[in-house]
């Protein structure tokens, strides 16, 4: 079954403290620990626990080998997978009750996506997504004869785990994400045929900007409630945002008087944006408060009132202002919003308790609405975009998504300006390579002094270098300024070194040898040519990839029931090529793969995305059950390139020096 995780505990209560995705992670991390050393005892935690990031940011290695003495009487023990579990747990309890003694970073441990506290969700909230989906979704062939769903029960979460309105509420938000042939749509679905949605709304999730480093198939099959909303309202909320840039809304440039401010603008996440658009029009009625956030500075509605008169004065009533009770003047609200023809799904205690969720979709759907802007976009040279920009944007929003699917404990909306103080990427690459972050030397946010952001990102450098990166013309102070090539440039090295170093562990018999872009291009083609068909690629950058015919083959090659070829067209027109290329992605990611380009990629024949998803093919085909594989696609016979490798993680005939490319743009 693809994306099956088998039982990592046989312990039920310690099934019950963690989700499916992070038991993998942690099993990752305690294999990778033992490993090391060929075994594990608790003597050695207290040096090697710490790399689990919120137990680093909150107790010592002192401290944790006190307590680990203070616990067990034999510290020389053997650690299996369990008492690891158990003693990260009973180490979370232990910070906890330090809380009230000002434990430094606590904030941040509690934010840890591994907790162990009960799970509530709001009826409020699930009663407006509830709404939100009957309303969009109401004309959905398939989905008819579910909806509308009844928001005062239960039935949400029931109907999505087939995984089909998942889906489904993803191309909503950000259409043409999942080629809906790559849907099953049954109406029994196999288990096998669920887990495959799953996976393929979780995969298509992440490339959109959701977060879902907490949330596995299973969770969905379960109906864990907090998981499955928490997933829903990140879709929605993507959907609601997706009008505040200046590409699609090019009279946001009212907010800003010159081209610097422009420049800031462009870089703002949505919810600035939309907190500085409802700023900019609160100030033509005098209001002299600033909104800050969508929760406590709206709780008495008095800024939504001035909001709505001066949008849609027709509609407006004297009573609004002059009423004293924020609970009635958010009523009066609310009666305005719908004179105004405005969807909204929050009830006036929403507003006065200060729903922050609630409130931003409500201000984003009257910005969508009417947002009072002027017809009249003056010429602004930084929205005539060439085609270099084009790419850069791309290559930006893959690298962002790529390091949000990761979980750091930020989320960032913009790679030229959220990793400039150095935090984040030091976080991606302990993620990438575990401990190799000297984290007493790094500074975390909030940063004021600027030599700490160039200390951090200096940091980056150094380990960059360390990982055998191409770094000639990349200095710290590169990244504190936003440097865009340079910063791309780096960043498509980590995440190639990412990819490298996951198919590294998992080809053993690869002698502990470099893997390189040659025996990626070289297994792609053995798989294509021993499962009887006729593709090839020369390079990754092969105009004959435009058409997608190599990777439906490719896909067809390591699961054969993931194609079908009757949905597949020539690929001789623009339009067959992205038909093919959209139906590629979705298969993928329905495997299990996590990629993050988009069709132009493949039907352009992008060179860095197109080694991306082969390598994500690769990955996904090795971590498969040898028994589970086809049966002519054994991994033995890619292992007659391995043993002429190079050691150099650098080739030139497959990729072509992939971030000289970068730096040259």
């Amino acid at each position: 079954m693809a994306g099956y995780v088998g039982i990592l505990v046989s312990d039920p209560w310690l099934q019950n403290q963690f989700t499916q995705v992070e038991l993998r992670s942690l099993k990752a991390q305690f294999m990778t620990m033992r490993r090391e050393s060929g075994r594990l005892t608790l003597a050695d935690l207290p040096t090697k626990i710490p790399r689990l990031k919120h137990i680093a940011e909150n107790l010592t290695e002192q401290e944790i080998a006190s307590f680990l003495r203070d616990l067990y009487q034999n510290l020389d023990n053997d650690v299996d997978f369990e008492l690891f579990l158990q003693v990260y747990l009973k180490l979370q309890a232990h910070v906890s009750t330090r809380m009230g003694s000002g434990t430094k970073n606590s904030s941040a441990f509690l934010k840890s996506p591994t907790s162990a506290l009960l799970h509530t969700i709001s009826e409020s909230e699930k009663a407006s997504y509830v709404a939100h989906i009957n309303n969009y979704l109401a004309g959905d062939e398939f989905l008819k004869r579910y909806l509308p769903i009844d928001p005062s029960t239960n039935d949400l979460f029931e109907i999505a785990k087939d995984g089909v309105l998942l889906c489904k509420l993803i191309n909503v938000a950000v259409p043409g994400t999942i080629d809906e042939r790559a849907i099953n749509t049954k109406r029994m679905l196999n288990p096998w045929e669920r887990n495959e949605n799953h996976t393929l709304c979780l995969n298509s999730a992440k490339a959109i900007g959701c977060t879902v480093v907490n949330i596995g198939t299973q969770d969905i099959i379960e109906g864990r409630r907090h998981l499955v909303l928490g997933v829903i309202s990140q879709i929605i909320k993507i959907q609601l945002l997706a009008d505040l840039n200046l590409k699609k809304t090019p009279q946001l440039v009212e907010l800003v008087d010159n081209g610097k401010d422009i420049e800031e603008l462009m870089s703002l996440p949505p919810e600035k944006i939309l907190l500085r658009w409802m700023n900019f029009q609160l100030k033509k009625t005098g209001y002299e408060k600033t909104v800050t956030n969508f929760s406590s500075d709206i709780k008495d509605a008095e800024a939504y009132a001035r909001l709505l008169n001066i949008l849609a004065p027709e509609h407006s009533n004297p009573s609004m202002l002059a009423v004293k009770n924020p609970l009635e003047r958010a009523k009066l609200v609310l009666e305005h919003a719908d004179r105004m023809g405005c969807k909204r799904y929050l009830t006036a205690r929403d507003i006065v308790e200060g729903s922050p969720n609630l409130n931003l979709g409500f201000v984003a759907h009257i910005f969508q609405h009417r947002n009072g802007l002027s017809t009249y976009t003056r010429h602004i040279s930084f929205l005539e975009t060439s085609l270099d920009d084009t790419l850069i944007s791309r290559e930006e929003k893959a690298f962002r998504f790529w390091i949000n699917s990761l979980g750091n404990s930020k989320h960032i909306d913009n790679v030229f300006e959220d990793l400039r103080n150095g935090w984040v990427l030091l976080e991606t690459l302990d993620k990438v390579s575990p401990g190799i972050v000297n984290w007493k030397l790094a500074t975390k946010p909030p940063i004021k002094m600027p030599f700490r952001k160039v200390e951090n990102c200096n940091q980056v450098v150094k380990i960059g270098k360390q990982l055998k990166f191409s770094l000639v013309n990349i200095a710290g102070n590169d990244i504190v300024q936003g440097n865009k090539k340079l910063i791309l440039a780096y960043l498509w090295q980590l995440m190639r070194y990412n990819m490298l170093q996951l198919l590294k562990n998992l080809r053993f018999h690869s002698h502990g040898k470099e893997l390189t872009d040659a025996d990626i291009l070289e297994w792609a083609n053995s798989k294509v040519r021993n499962s009887g068909r006729q593709g090839h690629m020369s390079s990754f950058k092969d105009k004959s990839l435009s058409d997608g015919i190599f990777f439906l083959e490719l896909l067809s090659a390591v699961e054969p029931r993931a194609v079908n070829w009757s949905l597949v067209t020539k690929g001789e027109s623009e339009e067959e090529k992205k038909m093919n290329a959209t139906y590629i992605i979705s298969i993928a990611r329905k495997l299990g793969c996590s990629i993050f380009l988009l069709p132009e990629d493949i039907t352009e024949v992008s060179q860095k995305m197109i080694l991306t998803l082969t390598a994500s093919i690769m990955y996904w085909f090795l971590k498969q059950p040898a028994e589970e594989r086809p049966s002519a696609a054994s991994d033995s016979e890619s292992g007659s390139q391995s043993e002429t490798t190079s050691n150099s993680t650098m080739d030139d005939t497959a990729s072509e020096s992939s971030t000289d490319e970068s730096l040259s743009r």
